[in-house]
């Protein structure tokens, strides 16, 4: 008999698991148990050759699907119902390129943020580092930092037996969050706070007339405050002065998100880019996801009905040897931050990813990295006479 899969708590979501399975991976979950099929040992031949012959398969299929978007899907863009103000396909001239290497770029014009987090997560205290560079190309316009420290809430027991079972008890939960979890807030605000820093930097730090960034403008964990008042009343009021003062933004994305818009960006060739859609519709779709309050909803609704239309999603390719990108920008701008994108990306063309963007996370990596930041947290709890007992050496394989 078939097993059934449900998404989390949606009781409309029910779906066939065995047969999903066969869809994506075009062979039944039984025949993938069987240790008959296995190969024994490790035979270099047998598994290069199916490498080649599954890789050819998709890269012959994406072929076919490039030209029919390309015929037949991206002249249309321009037409199709709820299109934004200016959407379509459009090609950066070399003329443009030039003009934007030497009057922006290279001029000092454009200025970037990116940042990095890392955590060191023990028994009694989870550490937080997150480090963000601002970076131009006339230098370093500076590195911030911020630091969290992750305990339990202390226990209040005059008993300490039940002072230990309530110790106990916190931290098992906690590896067992759920989805709405104290710990999973935690992790979101941890995301929310590195996202929140990152663009408050952009609006309050830099001094370029063109600011770039890396994600979504509007991400999901500010819009909603990640579960926190705080973070939602400074995030919507960053955003607005975003909006308003500073709406000469870029933000590309570096996830494999939107693979649906990911494979209509195979289909450009390099320097070309379009304006797909508004937030308009992500925005509402963060409201009706989240569970605010009265008041958070109002504020939230406010802001996504004020500003979301105003940003537009869109899709560039560099280098025809590079993916396309996700990008974000004001709708009043989008074609030239689609053209500063582009021309930063080309830089770098086997990437075809804006090279500030890279320039700022590896300044990052280099003042607040992994070697350094865990040096400091082993040489803390030396000091502290915990010599190892707190630290696990080992990372589980995925």
């Amino acid at each position: 008999m078939a097993g059934r899969g449900r998404w989390d708590d949606d009781d409309d979501e029910d779906l066939n698991g065995d047969e999903d399975f066969r869809g994506s991976f075009r062979e039944g979950l039984e025949r993938t148990l069987d240790l008959k099929t296995w190969s024994e040992g490790l035979d270099l031949q047998a598994i290069m050759q199916r490498y080649r012959d599954e890789i050819g398969g998709a890269m012959l299929k994406e072929d076919k699907l490039r030209t029919i978007i390309r015929q037949e899907l991206l002249p249309r863009l321009q037409t199709r119902p709820n299109a934004p103000e200016g959407a379509g396909l459009y090609r950066m001239s070399p003329e443009q390129l030039a003009d934007i290497h030497s009057g922006l770029l290279f001029a000092g014009q454009v200025e970037a943020v990116n940042g990095i987090s890392m955590t060191h997560e023990t028994l009694p205290l989870d550490i937080t580092q997150l480090g963000i560079a601002a970076i131009g190309y006339g230098g370093t316009a500076g590195t911030f930092s911020q630091r969290l420290f992750r305990r339990e809430v202390t226990v209040d027991a005059p008993d300490p037996y039940k002072e230990a079972l309530a110790y106990i008890e916190q931290r098992q939960n906690r590896s067992h969050p759920g989805q709405r979890g104290p710990d999973s807030l935690s992790r979101l605000a941890r995301r929310g706070i590195r996202a929140y820093a990152e663009r408050a930097i952009l609006v309050e730090k830099l001094k370029a007339p063109w600011r770039m960034g890396q994600g979504n403008p509007l991400a999901h964990e500010l819009v909603t405050g990640s579960g926190y008042t705080g973070l939602l009343d400074a995030s919507l009021g960053m955003l607005k002065r975003l909006m308003n003062d500073h709406p000469r933004f870029i933000f590309v994305s570096a996830k494999m998100e939107d693979r649906g818009f990911l494979t209509m960006g195979h289909a450009l060739e390099a320097g070309e880019f379009v304006i797909l859609e508004s937030m308009k519709q992500a925005g509402k779709l963060i409201l009706d996801g989240w569970q605010y309050d009265v008041e958070e909803l109002k504020k939230a609704r406010a802001f996504v009905d004020m500003y979301s239309h105003k940003v537009v999603k869109g899709l560039f390719r560099a280098s025809n040897n590079a993916p396309p990108q996700v990008f974000y920008a004001h709708i009043d701008h989008a074609h030239m931050a689609a053209c500063v994108a582009i021309a930063d990306s080309v830089l770098r063309p086997e990437r075809g990813f804006p090279m500030l963007l890279d320039v700022a996370e590896a300044t990052c990596r280099s003042a607040f990295g992994e070697d350094g930041f865990k040096g400091l947290v082993q040489d803390a709890y030396a000091q502290a006479d915990a010599r190892l007992q707190y630290f696990n050496g080992r990372k589980p394989s995925r």
